[in-house]
């Protein structure tokens, strides 16, 4: 049991997903393209929590990195196999696949399953398919959700298809980076709040199993970890926090952007406002990002979101300066696409990081240490 937070340091409990415990209920977050590779995701493991590697243009990273052309299911498999060894024995690894990379998707499922990953974090759209595609054995399978509705809509598929429910369940509120959930008008209205869209989050956990409901989107120190779980979250997923750590792999220019961001530099962009996202759906960044100061119509080529030969959230829309391209601005912010405007996304709390740290030395702060 724990007391409502006031400043007090408290011991923080393990947490128990499946087949896996992590000593801390600390999950880092799936940062694409790359900024949450093997090295910050081993060394978050090595330090008792989640770390998660992002599978967006793993394919294109690691052969890159390894001078020969390689297919995303080995390109998984190597990611993932650096990182359970940078980890260390008995820490779980996992990896965050986006449902919105269809070309991609099955495959990498395929071959995290194969690697023996412990857990699958899947969002960017609702995974409805998640359970066909392999027998998951030992992977724990983890939608990300923004809502109550948005699980029940996933359980109800996934008992219909595969008699399967979620081993846990990310809840990502509107204080998230890039990508949101939410509609503009809904950002900022309390009522759309992680604290208010919890509990029947939770309700509904518990009506199903009672699996374990991991909350993201603003969550920034100690207390916040404690405040989440006193309301009966077992874990909390943090973005911004790892990106401005030594073992990150974003771009020194990106690490301090962020170190030196103020609140009125964050920024939450769409259409209307433009430049902004081609999925059309709210983007939190940095207004310092090369891209989105940049005069340019978006030059989709990398394949990530490829249909029928274009990028598929573009089609349809004849006015592209209006967007920017996601796949290169995050590639050029990890340092794969120098010849790119870099694009920085951000949670709401970034403009209060002011140092990059060790994972060592993030993980004891977050702990109370």
């Amino acid at each position: 049991m724990f007391p409502q937070p006031g400043g007090l340091v408290m011991k923080l409990p393990e947490m128990s997903v499946k087949n896996f415990t992590t000593h801390k209920p600390m999950v880092q977050g799936g940062m694409g393209v790359y900024v949450s590779g093997y090295p910050l995701a081993g060394a978050v493991s090595r330090e008792g929590g989640l770390g998660v590697i992002s599978s967006a243009g793993l394919r294109d990273i690691v052969s890159l990195r390894e001078n020969e052309k390689v297919s995303t299911y080995i390109a998984v498999r190597k990611e993932i196999e650096m990182a359970q060894d940078l980890a260390g024995p008995g820490n779980p690894i996992g990896i965050n696949i986006m449902w919105a990379l269809r070309n991609t998707y099955q495959d990498t499922i395929r071959a995290a399953i194969d690697a023996g990953v412990d857990a699958i974090i899947s969002g960017a759209g609702l995974p409805t398919d998640l359970p066909t595609i392999q027998k998951p054995g030992k992977t724990a399978l983890i939608p990300i959700v923004s809502s109550h509705r948005a699980l029940r809509a996933i359980l109800k598929r996934w008992e219909e298809r595969a008699g399967y429910r979620p081993d846990a369940v990310v809840l990502e509120g509107p204080k998230a980076g890039g990508h949101l959930g939410f509609k503009m008008n809904e950002i900022d209205d309390p009522e759309f709040s992680l604290e208010k869209i919890l509990p029947p989050v939770l309700e509904m956990a518990h009506q199903h199993g009672d699996f374990p409901v991991i909350v993201a989107g603003g969550i920034y120190d100690h207390s916040d970890i404690v405040k989440f779980l006193a309301m009966g979250a077992k874990g909390v997923q943090m973005g911004t926090r790892f990106l401005a750590t030594i073992e990150s792999s974003a771009t020194q220019e990106y690490k301090q952007a962020v170190v030196g961001a103020t609140e009125a530099d964050i920024h939450v962009v769409c259409p209307e406002d433009g430049p902004a996202s081609p999925c059309g759906l709210p983007f939190r960044i940095l207004k310092c990002s090369p891209m989105y100061s940049a005069s340019r119509e978006a030059q989709c080529n990398r394949g990530y979101l490829l249909h029928k030969g274009s990028c598929e959230a573009m089609q349809g829309k004849p006015n592209n300066s209006k967007y920017f391209c996601i796949c290169n601005g995050l590639l050029s912010s990890a340092g794969y696409a120098p010849e790119e405007p870099a694009l920085y996304t951000v949670g709401t709390n970034a403009y209060r990081v002011d140092k990059i740290l060790s994972v060592a030395d993030l993980m004891a702060e977050l702990r109370g240490e």
